[in-house]
């Protein structure tokens, strides 16, 4: 009798942890006659109802899934993009503060938008650069990567063999698996809104296993 070797399925290294990560629905639209809130140095936007209607499609979604916990920012719109998901699965959001968005300097508020709209010479040397410092005042991509690795770290560490919905923002998320990968900076921060990545943290090791799902929005 011939023995059969079938190709191996991915299975989770043991004591490693599965990070569901999704970026935040979208937000409020930048208008200077009505500027966002700040926190902590951050513009706060709240999720605008296209924001709303893609948060309750990620809790149509994974609402019959297992998740040991749910994560989110300081920042308001991941909360709000996590509540329909928490409140089905009855867990109480836990905050990872360095998992918020990149900080822009001068920026923050929506210039970047407006920037990015009208072509400002900086959004081109930023993006070849792959720097968000080349704006006035912004975070380094060195204090960005050291920031949110930590966070990623945090959460494995809290949660060994264990599923973890993070809800983070674009910029936050893209360096995470630009880390994971060893990818330039900026190669993952075109993820859209309510996309859904999985990353497996095992230590040191860093396993991406999707990017920017958005099977749930169509």
């Amino acid at each position: 009798m011939t023995t059969e070797y079938r190709q191996f399925r991915f299975q989770r290294p043991p004591g490693s942890t599965e990070l569901v990560l999704v970026r935040h629905g979208e937000s409020a639209p930048a208008r200077f006659d009505r500027p966002y809130p700040y926190r902590d140095g951050h513009g706060d936007p709240e999720l605008a109802p296209q924001g709303r209607a893609q948060a309750q499609k990620l809790a149509d979604r994974f609402q019959h899934d297992h998740f040991d916990a749910i994560y989110v920012t300081t920042l308001r719109r991941t909360a709000q993009t996590a509540q329909p998901l928490a409140e089905r699965l009855g867990i109480v959001p836990q905050v990872e503060p360095d998992l918020r968005e990149v900080h822009l300097g001068e920026w923050e508020g929506g210039l970047l938008r407006k920037h990015v709209a009208e072509g400002h010479p900086l959004v081109t040397e930023m993006n070849a650069k792959q720097r968000w410092d080349v704006i006035p005042g912004a975070e380094s991509t060195e204090q960005l990567a050291a920031r949110v690795g930590a966070g990623i770290r945090r959460i494995a560490e809290k949660h060994p063999d264990q599923r973890v919905f993070v809800v983070a923002h674009g910029g936050a998320i893209g360096q995470v698996l630009a880390l994971a990968t060893g990818a330039q900076p900026f190669t993952f921060t075109g993820s859209d809104n309510g996309s859904v990545s999985e990353l497996v943290v095992a230590g040191d090791q860093w396993i991406l296993r999707g990017y920017n799902d958005v099977s749930h929005l169509r």
